[in-house]
């Protein structure tokens, strides 16, 4: 089987911000990870080094995650304390009491077999032509309310933040990894488009009363085309040009998703 991967990650429109997502895109291995800029500091710092350090084979267990990331995060938390020190005391305050913060999924792909990880609100998305069905990573619709967990480059982790798992993949199939604003908007279109299935799910996300929630009753105005107005659209977008900047733009004038860094990675099997 042929396949491609292409990566692409934007800051948020017309902020003039730094963009604090990653995304990545082997032959074999997807991944984003969105720093968290509420707290701490080096949030783009912290999600580019993960996605830059992860392993190439799949990490099965917590244990595994453990011990990689206690690998790794020492010498990112020395280069920025060195960083922070030049900054001045309050910069360098904040970096000990908080560290940085980030979130992480992962796809890697062998053959058939696609084994996942994720630790947050970012989500691993595998999708089949054929079937029309969608699978991922993440729970509920309405979860995307709640704070996630984040992985800190000085802090131990909480083992119930880290998800694993395997999807079955074939000539059909498109795996993809996206940060939380565009994996909320993915998730809320493919069961707006099986209302008939998720209408409870629907109906209690909406009644939450949140930013999400207005994205939900936009959208629901229409019926959703799933593969045409989210899968071939995101299939069709390239790191070379501004089809996905333009698509995003569409989407917020259209209060279809919630402003945020986006970014997602992509494995197509053709």
């Amino acid at each position: 089987m042929e396949s491609k991967s292409f990566s692409i990650s934007i800051a948020k429109p017309g902020q003039g911000q730094v963009n604090e997502d990653a995304a990545i895109a082997k032959e074999n291995l997807i991944a984003v990870s969105d720093g968290a800029g509420g707290g701490g500091l080096y949030a783009d710092l912290w999600s580019s080094y993960l996605l830059e350090n992860l392993p190439d084979k799949p990490m099965n267990n917590f244990d595994q995650f453990d011990s990689w990331l206690d690998g790794i995060w020492e010498i990112f938390y020395n280069k920025c304390e060195d960083k922070a020190k030049q900054e001045g005391g309050m910069v360098l305050n904040k970096f000990y009491e908080e560290g940085s913060f980030a979130t992480l999924a992962v796809a890697w792909i062998d053959g058939n077999i696609c084994k996942w990880m994720s630790f947050g609100d970012s989500v691993v998305f595998h999708y089949n032509r054929k079937t029309c069905l969608l699978e991922h990573s993440f729970g509920k619709l309405i979860d995307f309310n709640k704070p996630p967990h984040l992985i800190n480059c000085k802090d131990p982790i909480n083992e119930e933040g880290l998800k694993l798992g395997e999807f079955h993949v074939d000539s059909d199939s498109v795996v993809f990894c996206a940060t939380d604003a565009l994996a909320h908007y993915i998730i809320m279109c493919y069961e707006i488009s099986k209302c008939n299935l998720y209408g409870e799910e629907l109906t209690e996300a909406i009644n939450a009363g949140t930013k999400n929630s207005i994205c939900i009753n936009s959208a629901t105005a229409r019926p959703v085309d799933f593969r045409n107005r989210v899968i071939n659209k995101l299939c069709k977008c390239s790191p070379h040009n501004n089809k996905f900047q333009n698509y995003v733009k569409s989407l917020l004038d259209k209060k279809y998703i919630v402003l945020d860094d986006y970014s997602y990675a992509l494995f197509q099997v053709n």
